[in-house]
């Protein structure tokens, strides 16, 4: 692997296996600090119009943090950061790192129960976030019991009034003058909590995912071993930090050396194609949603020639859009694969396996194992249909204060000690051992004695030329107890119900066929970009 042959002529400081120089375990920090120390002019961070190399990301973090210290943020503390993608999002997951304490990302969008949610319930001490936020979204409240926060840090003037006064007020910019850049003296071990990811909470209140930094090291340098990155990659997301899939992006571009174009959103995908274009971006990862765009747009006035790679991740892709991207970026390796928050990535599928197991999202990812479960807790074999339990130093800690929650994900694995996840996703496994998903096990419709994947029913949808977007869920039936509902978007309006049910017919079998169809000009989405089926139910 080039990335760590490289920095094998540094003191092997990129080697998580033997940590820092001194001796002491590779903690996420140390993405940053070895980079900035082995590259320090190297550009690092293209973000909202700002350049930045390592050098200076380090030096605002070192700032930050020194800040953070004399806020009394001590070790194992929780700090939300509650801000738009930005440098100081950057900045303040680095900072936030290096007092020893755990970052809690909350996406800007989220609105203000859901927010004072979860900072009440990881009892956060304090909030990175801008000035609107402040005046706007921050319940007041007059510090009674519950009440942990003690500090803001607040990164643009604007409206920078708090409703609760016994909060105290910090600039960023401020900070960068005031602060030392020194970095602060190292307080954590990898056994310590690095962050607390919240899941979307669809079917509840979101639950705070534990991450301690082992975990994060070693899932990072298992993608990085796979996507054989190296520090002359640039990385192009518009994936949100508060998502796993896009936090990791930043990880993995500090751990390798490379250069990180962070952008907003997909919203104006010509605006991307541009800058991946000026940025010479060799790697992009998105969603099936944001692909499927990508394949109704002409590429013909972008030269993406520099692009060497492109990951899916959140949902399988379907097999006739894998072919199309193909042939959209014919110099682009595509790397299908799977991931759940609680052990971030799981599978993926080795390139050259694409045309024989398109459908496939692969394999384990390096130093880990997966296998299949039925309902018994028996392991199955090829050709049957269970649930994917994941083992490896990237199972995550459990859910923050739920520890009924926990163990039922997290449950005793085959050594003394040690837990593996559940997923709680049904999956087939062919004769070599190449997984094959099949849907979450909540999702699988029930049509009389039959069992039908949504999956199965959107992979055909999609085969059908015009079909932007598809979402297929299960809908009461007074005689069959479910019936298939199919919601669509198309790009060509001719696409009628009677052209979707004849093209489901000829790929399916009876049981399988929609029964309803409904059109929409869009689809509603998450903002990682996973379609949000139970508004269709």
């Amino acid at each position: 692997m080039g990335w760590i042959q490289g920095a094998a002529d540094e003191d092997d400081a990129a080697d998580s296996s033997v940590g820092r120089p001194n001796g002491e375990v590779m903690l996420i920090q140390d993405f940053l600090e070895t980079s900035a120390e082995r590259l320090p002019d190297k550009l690092a961070l293209v973000c909202g119009g700002q350049r930045l190399t390592y050098a200076e990301i380090e030096l605002q973090a070192n700032r930050l943090a020194n800040a953070l210290v004399e806020l009394g943020v001590k070790r194992g503390d929780r700090v939300v950061i509650y801000q738009n993608v930005s440098v100081e999002t950057v900045v303040g997951i680095f900072a936030i790192l290096k007092t020893g304490a755990v970052f809690v990302i909350v996406n800007r969008t989220t609105k203000r129960e859901k927010l004072n949610h979860i900072i009440g319930n990881c009892g956060a001490v304090g909030l990175l976030t801008d000035g609107e936020a402040v005046a706007h979204v921050l319940a007041p409240t007059d510090g009674g019991e519950g009440d942990t926060l003690k500090f803001l840090v607040v990164s643009s003037e604007r409206g920078s009034k708090t409703s609760r006064p016994s909060l105290r007020l910090l600039a960023y910019d401020a900070i960068q003058e005031a602060f030392p850049a020194s970095r602060p003296t190292r307080v954590a071990i990898d056994l310590d909590l690095a962050c607390l990811i919240y899941t979307s909470g669809s079917t509840g209140d979101p639950k705070g995912v534990m991450c301690d930094h082992s975990n994060v090291v070693f899932v990072t340098d298992s993608v990085i071993e796979y996507l054989q990155n190296n520090e002359d990659d640039v990385v192009l997301s518009v994936l949100p930090l508060s998502y796993s899939y896009g936090l990791y992006q930043l990880f993995m571009v500090f751990r390798f050396g490379g250069s990180l174009a962070l952008e907003s959103s997909f919203a104006y995908p010509a605006s991307i194609l541009q800058r991946m274009q000026e940025e010479r971006v060799t790697g992009f990862p998105g969603v099936p949603t944001i692909f499927s765009v990508l394949l109704h747009i002409d590429l013909g006035g972008f030269d993406l020639s520099s692009l060497r790679y492109i990951t899916n991740a959140a949902a399988a892709l379907p097999p006739s859009h894998i072919q199309e991207l193909r042939r959209k970026f014919p110099q682009a390796t595509l790397y299908s694969m799977y991931g759940l928050t609680e052990t971030k990535r799981t599978l993926y599928l080795p390139p050259e396996q694409l045309d024989s197991r398109p459908g496939s999202v692969g394999i384990a990812i390096p130093g880990t194992e997966v296998w299949l479960e039925d309902e018994q807790g028996f392991r199955l074999g090829p050709n049957q249909i269970g649930e994917l339990v994941v083992r490896g130093r990237h199972v995550m800690r459990g859910y923050w204060g739920d520890p009924e929650a926990t163990a039922a994900r997290f449950r005793p694995g085959p050594m003394p000690g040690e837990r593996v996840c559940y997923s709680g996703d049904l999956f087939r496994m062919d004769e070599e051992g190449y997984m094959y998903f099949v849907g979450r096990r909540d999702d699988i419709i029930k049509i009389g004695g039959e069992k039908v994947s949504p999956k199965e029913v959107e992979n055909v949808l999609y085969g059908l030329a015009g079909v932007v977007e598809a979402a297929v869920v299960g809908v009461p039936d007074p005689i069959l107890g479910q019936a298939i509902k199919a919601v669509v978007v198309v790009q060509n309006p001719e696409i009628s119900k009677t052209r979707i049910l004849a093209h489901c017919r000829a790929h399916l079998e009876d049981f399988m066929i929609p029964k309803y169809v409904e059109f929409r000009d869009q689809l509603p989405k998450t903002s990682s970009g996973k379609i949000i089926k139970r508004e269709f139910a």
